[in-house]
């Protein structure tokens, strides 16, 4: 990219959704405006070239495309509405400007389906590709859907199928035949679950993280952050056909510790199950319940035949890869 000011006017969004709420690309800053009875959600990612994604497991448009999900699974598990985002991109001399438009083009994609403005950013040149995409959104006040809601006897739930990224990822490692595309596709351009948060945000209390990290991690999140235990049965660790016929033998590793499913878990009184999952049925939208919470002081514990095991906080950790 030789010209800076040239890029910006290039990936400049013909059209805002929110015309009359926002001041968007042009000024030194955005300026946002939000209805009343509503509190703002703001949330920021970062994807790093050959941390979180290299060229041989991610095309440009798939990178822009995750990178704004990453950001809009945030803002789910809040039981939020997306609706703006901004973008700082570091950009090493190796990449073509087609690529670089091709990464706001899988932006632009999912934030449309959410009617979603780009409103402002950065570009910096440098050795790495670093993109970092900061989302802000809306949620009713008082509806905040948080880690610290759980509380004994609760039922706990996770939506879609776990470990599918991973497996998609193995795939793309190990350059195997695609024959499982539902997993390259999970991994290369997860769905945030909106529609569901939106669905949770109905509900007296829930307490809700994104499955970003792996199981394992998010439900010791919820369970440290409320102060309480929780009890998964691994035969209701819901596993799709096509991984477990990918591997067996890996599948349920990756479904607890694989992460980037950003799929919805979390714990809501057992009273409104039922009423979850019939909400859930009728929208097309996946969900399981695979436990419960008990009292105790923030651990998680595994049930399976040869009887419980106690969890770590196993999934991705940017500061220790060994």
């Amino acid at each position: 990219m030789s010209d800076e000011f040239a890029f910006i006017k290039d990936i400049q969004p013909a059209r805002l959704f929110h015309e009359e709420m926002v001041i968007g690309i042009g000024d030194d800053a955005a300026i946002v405006s939000f209805e009343d009875g509503y509190e703002k959600i703001v949330c920021v990612d970062t994807m790093v070239e050959d941390v979180h994604f290299t060229r041989q497991t991610m095309a440009p448009f798939d990178i822009g495309f995750k990178a704004l999900a990453a950001n809009i699974s945030d803002v789910a598990a809040m039981g939020g509405y997306p609706m703006y985002y901004l973008v700082s991109i570091t950009i090493p001399k190796s990449w073509k400007p087609d690529e670089l438009k091709e990464i706001y083009n899988g932006m632009k994609q999912l934030g449309d389906q959410y009617e979603m403005d780009l409103i402002g950013g950065d570009t910096t040149s440098g050795k790495t590709m670093v993109l970092s995409v900061f989302v802000i959104g809306k949620v009713e006040k008082g509806k905040r859907l948080l880690r610290s809601n759980a509380k004994e006897g609760d039922v706990v739930f996770v939506s879609g199928s776990l470990g599918d990224s991973a497996g998609g990822l193995d795939i793309l490692l190990h350059n195997r035949p695609v024959a499982y595309q539902t997993l390259v596709t999970k991994h290369q351009q997860p769905k945030p679950q909106v529609a569901l948060g939106r669905i949770l945000s109905r509900y007296e209390r829930v307490s809700l993280n994104d499955v970003s990290d792996g199981l394992a991690s998010e439900l010791l999140e919820i369970a440290e952050a409320s102060q309480v235990d929780i009890l998964i049965n691994k035969e209701t660790i819901p596993i799709s056909d096509d991984l477990r016929n990918y591997d067996a033998d890996k599948a349920f590793s990756w479904a607890m510790t694989g992460g980037e499913d950003f799929e919805l878990v979390g714990s809501l009184p057992a009273s409104d199950w039922d009423s979850l999952h019939e909400k859930c049925m009728a929208s097309g939208i996946p969900i399981s319940k695979i436990g419960s919470v008990q009292g105790g002081q923030g651990q998680v514990f595994l049930k399976t035949d040869e009887g419980l095991q106690k969890l770590k906080k196993e999934g991705y950790n940017h500061f220790n890869r060994s």
